[in-house]
């Protein structure tokens, strides 16, 4: 059974011609979602996979109406495969139950893997770079100097100032001010 999944950005778009192509491809069920492309909520497309059966397939009129991203798109197809469910792109004529589409979908797989590891490598020559010239990631310390941290411990230690206290003067929360409270570590950062 052909199932057919249609969706529009805002409300201002219409579903009609996407509908009328998914009954001229002769589905017998249509969903439809009125979402961005960038919301992971689609009540439509999970109504959708509702009524998929093993053998089916779901078939869309262009593959930017099932995936936010490449990425998104191969783990959608990939997730209903694993199910036994074919699907169909009308208009970029990919029939994942047929060798082309087959071959169609491992190509776009393939590129997509090739363009995480190409981000991952210059990712992890950019940290090195910096890592070179003595950068250090991450996310800079709330309290940057071993007198701040002391501070902070003898404040905990008179009884004349409470948690919240310490912490609005010091302008942490708590689970920061906990953090240090237990750290042994007085050594100032080199930021």
């Amino acid at each position: 059974m052909l199932i057919g999944y249609a969706r529009v950005s805002t409300q201002s778009q219409s579903l009609e011609l996407q509908i009328n192509a998914l009954k001229k491809a002769g589905c017998e069920k249509i969903f439809t979602d009125i979402a961005s492309g960038a919301k992971t909520a689609r009540p439509g497309l999970k109504d959708a996979e509702m009524v998929l059966r093993e053998g089916d397939a779901l078939v869309v009129c262009k593959l930017d109406r099932l995936g936010r991203s490449i990425q998104h798109l191969i783990e959608s197809i990939n997730h209903l495969k694993g199910k036994g469910i074919g699907f169909r792109s009308l208009q970029e004529s990919i029939d994942t139950q047929t060798s082309g589409g087959k071959l169609v979908f491992h190509l776009f797989s393939a590129l997509a893997e090739f363009e995480r590891d190409l981000i991952r490598e210059r990712t992890n020559a950019g940290l090195e770079v910096a890592r070179a010239r003595g950068k250090k990631g991450g996310r800079p310390k709330s309290l940057s100097q071993s007198k701040n941290i002391a501070l902070l411990k003898q404040m905990y230690a008179d009884p004349n100032y409470s948690i919240d206290d310490i912490c609005k003067m010091l302008s942490i929360s708590r689970s920061t001010f906990y953090r240090y409270l237990k750290s042994d570590n007085h050594e100032s950062d080199d930021q």
